[in-house]
């Protein structure tokens, strides 16, 4: 096998098939990238991919959400949204945070997620409407019942996509991160320790919305 070809030992045909077209996707794209090659690189019979994922379509998308785990997109906000805010800040970012453990693995899904962009097949708008919305309504949702709002406004949405957004900045700006400072992306234990940095400043600034409410009745005044 080739040292840039995923390590496949240990694997299943199915998992073999995953990773070698997570490699091939990644590097060549949809079209780029033949059935016949990935096979091929994950030691696996052509007929494989028809048993496992239905055509090449179903293998791209097991290889463009399955390698992040259980939760692609991070915190399982359901399973702890009636804890204190802190605490579930904390566990949504050590959730969110958890797939920049794999290495490699994790760097090759943020490529083929970057080519998606450019060169969609719509896998990505699947994984916003799968994933990424009920993920935002879940935080939307909690931080409405936080602040004693009546009803989500533009204001809510702005402060999710504002918290989770400090994390999604070391998924795009990994290779930044690294070569500024790897010491924060540098093990698991630095990652988690960044996790609850994370939340502690996103903590801030839910505190500092509800000040700016309580000196305040305009919602949309600045």
């Amino acid at each position: 096998m080739k040292d840039s070809e995923p390590p496949l030992e240990g694997h299943d045909a199915r998992s073999r098939l995953i990773l070698s077209a997570l490699h091939l996707f990644a590097a060549k794209g949809y079209e780029g990238a033949t059935t016949r090659e990935i096979c091929e690189a994950a030691g696996a019979n052509i007929s494989a991919i028809r048993y496992y994922f239905g055509d090449k379509a179903g293998l791209y998308r097991a290889a463009f959400t399955e390698p992040m785990g259980d939760m692609p997109c991070g915190a399982n906000l359901g399973a702890y949204a009636d804890l204190p805010m802190p605490e579930a800040l904390k566990r949504l970012f050590l959730d969110f945070l958890e797939p920049l453990k794999r290495g490699e693995v994790f760097q090759l899904v943020m490529k083929l997620h970057f080519r998606e962009m450019i060169e969609p097949t719509g896998a990505w708008k699947e994984e916003i409407d799968a994933e990424i919305k009920p993920h935002h309504e879940a935080l939307v949702a909690m931080l409405t019942r936080h602040l004693g709002l009546p009803a989500v406004d533009a204001d809510v949405h702005r402060l999710a996509f504002a918290i989770i957004g400090m994390a999604v900045h070391f998924y795009v700006g990994l290779e930044a991160v690294s070569a500024i400072a790897p010491e924060v992306l540098g093990s698991a234990p630095a990652i988690d320790v960044l996790a609850k940095r994370l939340a502690g400043y996103a903590w801030s600034m839910v505190e500092g919305e509800s000040r700016r409410l309580a000196g305040q009745g305009d919602r949309g005044a600045d």
